[in-house]
Parts: C-alpha cells; structure tokens; sequence
C-alpha cells in the first residue's frame, strides 16, 4: 500500500503567497461575493477549476444555461465567466456545435511547450536565487515519493503537479506565477502520459536533475535542466500525436 504523504508544513505560507498574487481575492473576509463583478469571478474560478479536474471534458458542449444550472448562478455571471475563459483559450466556439471546452490541435500543442519551456525555465532559475530552504525540502521530498507513484497514473499526475506548482511558487514572483498558472490550466486538457513508453522514470531523472541545480543555487543549470524537461516533455507529447507511444490514461491535467 502506498503512504500517504503527510500535509505540508509549507501549505499556510503557500496559500497567502497565492492569495496575494490575486489582487482582489478576499476569501472568507466578507461573506462571500454580492456584485455581479464578484459574481462573475466565483463563475469563473468554478468553471475553470472543473475543466482543469476533467469534470468538464476537452470537446464537451458548454450553454450559459446549463453552466448556471450546474453551478449555481445566473446566466449572467456565467457570461462574464466564459469571456475571460475564452480569451484564455479553455473554451472556444466550434462550427455547428456551439461552445465547448478546447481541445487543442498539433500547432496549439507545439505553443503550449514553447512557452512552457521558456517560463519554467524562468521559473527553475528564480528558484535557485530565491527558494527557501523549506522549499527546497518540500520539493526534495516530492520527488523521492515519485518512484512509489510509477504503476499509478492518477497518483503520478497529482505528486507531479504538486512538485510543478511548488517549483513556481519557489521563484518567488507573482507575475510569472500568474503566466504559469494561465498555461497549466491550458495544458491540463492535455491527458497525461506520464505512465506510457518509460515517462515516468525519464521525467523524474530530470525533476531531480532541476532539484539538484537549485539545490547547489545554480541557475543557469537549474534552467538548462527545465527547459531540457519541457522539450522531452513536448518529444513524447508529440509522438504519441502521431500514434507511435500507445494510448495515453485519460487522467486530467497530468500532462507531462
């Protein structure tokens, strides 16, 4: 049975620092929202936290409707919601089917690793100039569970987003923590291959290999090592496209 790893001590400071790179967030300090601007973002962060857990599925219809039925709003918030949804490029508008969530083609794909590889690797070489060493524990002990994790998909895409999202909040800079944020939420409707054509063991020789670069205070080997993960990353990506690395586990926001 795998061991369940205890909660991080990191959590409270964590959650301030994304609280505060949120201008605007005021969560439990006034009861809840009561604006329509209020309104409008509760919609949104619902409607993009379902599509990024896969409770709402890449090429899945959306209406105002049934969005407002299934959330709890008015049609209204719910159209505030999709505006910015679709200016992200989570939900686009098909021919004869309407609005669906995105599901991205082979160019979007290529995009997404670009500036993958461009802002985590910003964001390995932040880390090493600024990652406490709490942090850098934290993500230590991440990636020594990972192993433990390799016959298990759903297991292996959540250790692998904790490191990911730890990693950005290490750089210590709300802007490109917000860029990140924007581009996993992207990615997560990507299904993850973490379990196929030896993956798992590839990406966690390179989280160490960034691991041990920020460790040492490294940066540029710390980039180097992140943007080397994101390219194997977009390899593999890329050749299952074409069919050449088998059928991936439909687990959402894996991706890698």
């Amino acid at each position: 049975m795998r061991k369940t790893a205890a909660a991080s001590p990191l959590q409270p400071a964590l959650s301030a620092f994304r609280a505060a790179a949120r201008p605007g967030y005021r969560a439990g300090m006034d009861g809840g929202p009561t604006s329509s601007r209020d309104l409008g973002q509760e919609a949104y962060a619902r409607i993009r936290e379902a599509i990024r857990a896969g409770a709402l599925a890449p090429g899945e219809r959306l209406t105002e409707t049934d969005l407002a039925a299934r959330f709890g709003v008015s049609r209204t918030p719910v159209r505030q919601a999709i505006a910015r949804l679709e200016a992200e490029g989570l939900v686009t508008h098909e021919p004869r089917r309407g609005l669906a969530v995105t599901r991205p083609d082979h160019q979007q794909v290529v995009e997404l690793y670009v500036m993958r590889e461009v802002l985590e690797g910003a964001a390995a070489r932040l880390a090493a100039q600024h990652a406490s060493e709490t942090e850098i524990a934290a993500m230590a002990e991440i990636v020594e569970q990972e192993p433990a994790c390799f016959g298990d998909g759903e297991a292996l895409a959540q250790v692998n987003q904790r490191l990911h999202g730890l990693l950005y909040l290490a750089a210590h800079n709300r802007y490109l923590l917000r860029s990140l944020e924007q581009l996993a939420a992207t990615m997560s409707l990507l299904p993850t291959l973490l379990t196929r054509g030896g993956r798992a063991e590839q990406a966690h020789a390179e989280h160490r290999a960034i691991l041990e670069a920020i460790i040492r205070r490294d940066g540029d080997a710390a980039e180097t090592a992140a943007r080397a993960h994101a390219r194997a990353a977009q390899k593999h990506r890329l050749a299952w496209m074409v069919g050449t690395v088998g059928v991936p586990v439909a687990v959402p926001g894996g991706r890698r």
